[in-house]
């Protein structure tokens, strides 16, 4: 698996709407009785509406939209995936939560298996300011390595404080890393602080 320096992971949400394809007939049915004798399709409408605005006068001088409205494409969650040797854990004091995966390779099926978890459900680390940092490489013994020591496979959850709040030796979902997340003291004063501002909203 191939990792860029920064990688941003990209995850809409379920629910799209299954797109409806009509038959060939159907649609030279549809040709056919949108389409005047004249030939004229550009400047056509139905019996009622405007050409160009296409929306019928409603009896108190109103319009309406003949048309639904076209629905709003989900959010992009975005959660950003850093390499060891360009970032020192540092930097994210008391900015972001750092989610450290560590490997003595890349192959390691255990590193495989936590990516595609993170990359699945981004959005419970996403809300949590968290970002993700991968080193799986021990010869180049990055800043971060040398800070957290660990030996093969590891996660570990660093809190805005600087503080490890977390160590696994195997994969984690991104929901029980969430859960430990809302446990911590920095955490829950983060929801305690969001409750008081939309009750002052």
């Amino acid at each position: 698996m191939a990792i860029m320096a920064h990688t941003p992971i990209s995850c809409g949400t379920r629910g799209v709407p299954r797109v409806f394809r009509p038959s060939s007939s159907a649609i030279l049915l549809s040709l056919a009785l949108a389409i005047p004798a004249s030939g004229d399709a550009q400047t056509y409408a139905p019996a009622g509406l405007d050409p160009v605005t296409s929306a019928p006068e409603m009896p108190d001088g109103s319009t309406e939209t003949p048309f639904p409205a076209p629905v709003e494409s989900a959010p992009v969650v975005t959660l950003d995936i850093l390499s060891a040797a360009d970032v020192t854990l540092e930097q994210f004091l008391w900015t972001n939560r750092v989610l450290v995966i560590f490997a003595d390779t890349p192959a390691d099926p255990r590193f495989i298996k936590q990516m595609q978890i993170i990359e699945q459900w981004p959005r419970d680390l996403s809300d949590r300011d968290v970002v993700v940092v991968i080193d799986t490489d021990p010869a180049n013994g990055s800043a971060v390595r040398k800070t957290l020591r660990p030996r093969g496979f590891s996660l570990v959850l660093v809190d805005k404080d600087g503080t490890v709040k977390l160590r696994k030796p195997s994969p984690w979902h991104s929901r029980e890393i969430a859960r430990s997340i809302d446990r911590t003291p920095l955490r829950q004063d983060e929801i305690r602080e969001r409750i008081d501002d939309q009750s002052a909203g």
